[in-house]
């Protein structure tokens, strides 16, 4: 097990930023892809970004395209979620989560990790 621990969720109000990190207590670099997810009060669990080992590429539900931005440091073992014009449906809680999966999925049944989430909050 390599513990993902996610921070940088709060609250903001609708059209602000935050930058949601995820640290690993192991090497990142060691898992292909990364990704994050989110999950709202009485909603499934819901694919919002995914990026592979060298950071090359990038995959984003069309909700958050074009608002959302992953990167991921493999020298601090980081992930990242650069989240712009924030909108009130961006509210939940936001997962970090890791898979050796070089094809990029969308279920979350095909992470292996899971950090422990962080709460955002968009108020309108």
């Amino acid at each position: 097990q390599v513990p993902l621990v996610e921070s940088g969720g709060g609250l903001v109000q609708a059209g602000g930023s935050l930058r949601l990190s995820c640290a690993a207590s192991g090497r990142t670099s060691s898992f292909y892809r990364m990704g994050w997810f989110r999950q709202a009060p009485g909603k499934e669990r819901e694919f919002v970004a995914t990026i592979n080992r060298s950071g090359g590429s990038t995959y984003y539900a069309d909700s958050v395209k074009g608002r959302f931005t992953i990167s991921r440091d493999n020298a601090k073992n980081t992930v990242y979620l650069q989240m712009n014009s924030l909108k009130p449906e961006d509210t939940a809680v936001y997962y970090c989560a890791a898979s050796n999966t070089i094809v990029v999925y969308t279920a979350p049944g095909r992470y292996d990790y899971w950090g422990q989430g962080t709460q955002v909050t968009v108020s309108s």
